[in-house]
C-alpha cells in the first residue's frame, strides 16, 4: 500500500510516524484488529514476533498531541489510533476501509492510499475470531514487513 501524507492539517503527526518509518519501528509489525466495511489498525510494537505485551497496547514510549481536523474518515484515510484520551496517540494507526464519518474530529486524519486498495481489501475481508471482545483479530498474522518512506 501506498499513502500520500497530509502535512498541511497534521504535521506533528506526519513527522512522528515518518521518524518512526526511518528507524524501522513499523518493520515487522502486524495489523492486529480488523474490521470489515470500518478498518484495519496497525502499528503496535507488541504485535512483533517474541514481543510481551497484549496486541493493541503499545507506544513509542511517548504520546502525541491531537490534530483534529476537517479530513472525513472515509475509506482509505489512514488516521492515528489512541485510547479514550484524544492525546493519547503514539505509533498506531489505522486505515478506514469503509465510511467511517463518525470519527471525523476526535482522531487525526493524517493522509490516505494513493495506491493498494486491493491490499487493503483483501486485509479487510481476512477471518477474524474474538479474543474476548469484538471479533476483531486476524485468524492467521497479517505482517507489516516494513514501512518505507519515498519521495512524491
Amino acid at each position: 500500500m501506498t499513502v500520500a501524507f497530509w502535512p498541511d492539517v497534521a504535521p506533528k503527526t506526519v513527522e512522528n510516524f515518518k521518524k518512526l518509518a526511518r528507524e524501522g519501528f513499523y518493520n515487522g509489525t502486524a495489523f492486529h484488529r480488523i474490521i470489515k466495511g470500518f478498518m484495519i489498525q496497525g502499528g503496535c510494537p507488541n504485535t512483533k514476533v517474541g514481543a510481551h505485551g497484549m496486541p493493541g497496547t503499545g507506544d513509542p514510549g511517548y504520546k502525541v498531541k491531537a490534530e483534529f481536523n476537517e479530513k472525513a474518515h472515509v475509506k482509505g484515510v489512514l488516521s492515528m489510533a489512541r485510547s479514550q484520551s484524544p492525546d493519547s496517540a503514539g505509533c498506531q494507526f489505522f486505515i478506514v476501509h469503509g465510511d467511517a464519518r463518525f470519527l471525523d474530529r476526535q482522531y487525526t486524519a493524517f493522509g490516505a492510499l494513493i495506491k493498494g486498495e486491493d491490499v487493503l481489501e483483501k486485509i479487510a475481508n481476512l477471518p477474524t475470531k474474538s479474543n474476548g471482545g469484538e471479533k476483531s483479530t486476524p485468524v492467521d498474522r497479517v505482517a507489516v514487513e516494513s514501512v518505507t518512506l519515498i519521495s512524491a
